[in-house]
């Protein structure tokens, strides 16, 4: 009976087939060159400056994403593509507070503020809700439009004068 165990390291037979590629790598990129017709070396030599970092002479870089730092939110009233009624800030663009969303079909749209019992995760608070509760369930029309309401709810919350 034979017993075949692993042994630590690589085979002597590949430790072998290394030493003869790596001894002969001249000889053997000379032959590649003259089958290729110079293409191995060039192939080579593309691989190698792709790999190099790009250079940086005489480049202006802008970085765009950077965002603009101001301490001092400008909040305005956003009525999304989604029907969500927001609170945003104009220099970032960020969320400031969910008020609402509109709700309905094509047939009757109705706004419904952001409470526990329309099930929003995050409620307005009781101040805000106070200030904008008469404006629960107003109806989207012709008449009264998204930008009307948009515009409704900057006057109650004191953004822009009436």
């Amino acid at each position: 009976m034979d017993i075949f165990s692993k042994r630590e390291g690589p085979r002597a037979e590949d430790v072998k087939a290394k030493r003869l590629i790596s001894e002969n790598m001249p000889v053997i990129r000379k032959l590649a060159d003259q089958l290729s017709g110079g293409g191995y070396t060039r192939m080579r030599q593309q691989e190698a400056k792709r790999r190099e970092p790009p250079k940086l002479d005489g480049l202006m870089i802008y970085d765009l994403k950077a965002s603009v730092r101001n301490d001092v939110a400008d909040p305005y009233v956003k009525v999304s593509l989604n029907n969500r009624v927001v609170l945003a800030d104009k220099s970032s663009g960020l969320q400031i507070q969910m008020l609402g969303e509109i709700r309905g079909n094509f047939m009757s749209k109705k706004l419904v503020l952001a409470t526990k019992e329309n099930g929003f995760l995050s409620p307005l608070d009781d101040d805000l809700y106070a200030l904008l509760k008469h404006l629960e369930g107003v109806e989207i029309t012709r008449d009264f439009t998204e930008k009307d309401l948009a515009n409704e709810l900057e006057i109650v919350l004191d953004l822009k004068s009436t």
